[in-house]
């Protein structure tokens, strides 16, 4: 059998994607009968058939569900082969891919990302928005370098986890309410609040606190990001309970009232990388600029 043609496959991935071949041909700037003849051939090499067309959208067989799912990182491999060679080329030192889960301050990023590039500008951090647990999942798979994840994770063989910070939560509220000095699960529970979406772990640490005082509330929005929480508070609409790093600038601000919560809720965050095989050097002054964040 010939060698897989990547464009081929590329096609392929795009109609699993975006559901017809028309789509297909529209996001990869083909011409429809160019789509139809790439799953054609690709079928031929295979001697498989690996799309259904139906009257509304193609489906994939069998087939072609194993091909798109391998496919995916086949065609990662080769776009991370590709930058290399184009690293090495140019004479950057690498690029050292970094998961950051939803309660890692976005303040503490940027000062992160100046202090590595004053002490290593060869190397460049791409930053992907993961959770936790996937985070896990991808630096076992070698899909990503480093992660900043809640704590505890599950141990992983191939994976060390180094402590990194522990903050504490506070509760960030409208300037018209009337809270006490600390905001207790009873004195919070009965109101609008916010939480992290239920994916998260900072969603199962926020449910704890108010379990432990024997609530169970449902949170009247549930997000992602932090600044999204944030902005709800400053608008008056609800509270939010984030870590104090992350609202730090609104200290004294008119338009919110930040308070200590009672009992004490700290988030506990650790990065994590793989220790098997050793970490590149450009991994490694990225562990190190970490450390120098660490509490």
């Amino acid at each position: 059998m010939r060698n897989l043609n990547l464009d081929q496959l590329q096609t392929l991935i795009a109609i699993a994607d975006l559901g017809t071949f028309a789509a297909a041909a529209q996001a990869l700037h083909l011409a429809p009968p160019t789509v139809s003849l790439h799953i054609k051939e690709l079928e031929s090499r295979l001697d498989a058939e690996l799309v259904v067309r139906g009257r509304r959208q193609a489906e994939l067989t069998p087939a072609g569900e194993v091909l798109v799912q391998q496919g995916r990182q086949l065609l990662l491999a080769a776009d991370d082969l590709v930058e290399r060679v184009q690293r090495r080329a140019s004479g950057r030192e690498g690029v050292v891919r970094v998961g950051v889960s939803a309660g890692v301050s976005t303040h503490l990023l940027p000062r992160m990302l100046e202090a590595l590039a004053q002490r290593s500008p060869g190397v460049e951090i791409r930053l992907e928005a993961v959770g936790s647990a996937e985070s896990m999942q991808r630096l076992k798979a070698g899909t990503l370098d480093v992660a900043i994840v809640a704590s505890p994770q599950p141990p992983v063989a191939e994976l060390r986890q180094t402590p990194w910070r522990t903050d504490p939560m506070v509760a960030v509220l409208p300037a018209s309410w009337e809270p006490p000095d600390a905001v207790t699960p009873e004195w919070l529970a009965p109101r609008r609040w916010a939480s992290f979406a239920p994916a998260t772990q900072m969603h199962g640490l926020i449910a704890h606190w108010f379990g432990q005082a024997g609530h169970t509330p449902r949170p009247f929005l549930a997000l992602s990001y932090p600044g999204a929480l944030k902005s709800l508070a400053v608008a008056a609409q609800c509270a939010a309970l984030l870590p104090l790093e992350e609202v730090a600038e609104l200290q004294g601000a008119a338009d919110v009232q930040i308070r200590p919560l009672q009992p004490e809720l700290l988030r506990p965050m650790a990065v994590a990388h793989r220790h098997q095989p050793p970490p590149s050097p450009p991994t490694v002054a990225v562990l190190q600029v970490l450390a120098d964040f660490a509490q």
